[in-house]
């Protein structure tokens, strides 16, 4: 977890060692040990990294909502402190004390919850000081730190798997995804280079143009939060349940309507909770924002979503002559030029410029 040496004198690894030896961390509750996690280490990030708190309420509840077990393969792909990884260990431990007694099957409810830890749970966090810290986080609430990495969440997965020396972050891999991206930052192609790798990284094609050529062209630039529901839906298995926190923008806007078709061919929309504008209040952020519950279809269904899309646009242009109309209107376009030209030229011979060139 450490890159560097801890250095404390005798003294003051006995002056904790005082205060802690009375704390039994393994039967404290998640709650409390979340709180002392973010008292002890809450100005470190309220400094530069105050984003990366998401409130205990919102985590426990998206959480509960999701049929997590200790079969099911768990990611955050900006796992920040790592509190989704916490609930969803918190969870499986729970679940194992319904199955085994802690007394008498001690090593059976042992196993239940920590293999899932050890095997299951994944995060990644771009921020490399945040990462370590996720991996102290998880190992004072008993561990699943082993596949926590530093690295950007919008890698493909070969250069995850490269940079991590972890085999397992795999694409259609995951069951499930919690997760709540950064919002408001833009990646640019100048700055990195995968940003063509993604459909919503691409400028969509106007299905009404009649000199389209049929190839999309590369944004400038396109939010995280937007790269990252696509980058879920990348990493999840069939479906797969993803629960993301999105600005309300991406619902309502008109110009993100783009992103909302796109959203509709990959996931089936199980539910989109309201969250109130103080949400984040605590961590300096004002953004309304909304938890995303989506299910992944299988390749078909997103096949046969986007190919009748396609048939019903084709069947509008059909129904409403919309090729015959347009090249209706470009012939009258033309005679309409000419006529004027020629009117034009007849009133004012040395005009030199067509009506054609000036108006184009």
């Amino acid at each position: 977890v450490f890159k560097e040496d801890i250095n404390l004198s005798a003294d003051e690894t006995q002056t904790i060692v005082k205060y802690l030896q009375r704390i039994n961390l393994n039967k404290t509750d998640l709650d409390s040990k979340g709180k002392a996690f973010e008292t002890f280490m809450g100005s470190y990030f309220r400094g530069d990294f105050g984003q990366y708190f998401t409130p205990r309420t919102i985590v426990k509840f998206i959480v509960d909502s999701l049929p997590i077990n200790n079969q099911s393969r768990v990611l955050d792909t900006s796992c920040g402190s790592g509190g989704f990884l916490l609930y969803a260990l918190d969870k499986v431990r729970e679940q194992a004390t319904e199955f085994y007694d802690k007394v008498k099957e001690e090593k059976d409810h042992f196993r239940h919850w920590h293999d899932f830890a050890e095997k299951n749970l994944f995060g990644i966090e771009i921020n490399d000081q945040i990462a370590r810290t996720a991996k102290m986080n998880m190992i004072i609430h008993d561990d699943g730190h082993t596949n926590v990495i530093a690295a950007d969440g919008l890698l493909n997965d070969e250069d995850l798997r490269n940079k991590s020396r972890n085999k397992e972050f795999q694409y259609g891999t995951f069951d499930f995804i919690i997760t709540n991206p950064p919002f408001g930052s833009s990646i640019k192609q100048t700055e990195k280079a995968y940003l063509h790798q993604y459909s919503l990284g691409k400028k969509e094609l106007d299905w009404l143009s009649t000199t389209a050529n049929g190839k999309q062209l590369i944004r400038d630039s396109q939010s995280t939060e937007i790269l990252f529901l696509e980058q879920c839906h990348k990493f999840l298995s069939e479906q797969g349940y993803l629960a993301i926190v999105i600005p309300d923008g991406i619902l309502t806007n008109s110009s993100m309507q783009y992103v909302r078709d796109n959203l509709e061919e990959l996931y089936r929309i199980v539910a989109v909770v309201s969250m109130p504008q103080t949400a984040f209040t605590a961590t300096g952020a004002g953004v309304k924002s909304s938890v995303l519950f989506l299910r992944k279809h299988k390749e078909k269904t997103t096949e046969k979503i986007s190919n009748q899309k396609a048939k019903l646009k084709e069947q509008l242009k059909k129904d409403n002559k919309f090729i015959e109309t347009i090249e209706k209107w470009e012939k009258e376009k033309k005679i309409a030029i000419k006529k004027l030209e020629e009117e034009i030229k007849k009133k004012n011979s040395k005009s030199g410029k067509k009506i054609g060139e000036m108006i184009k």
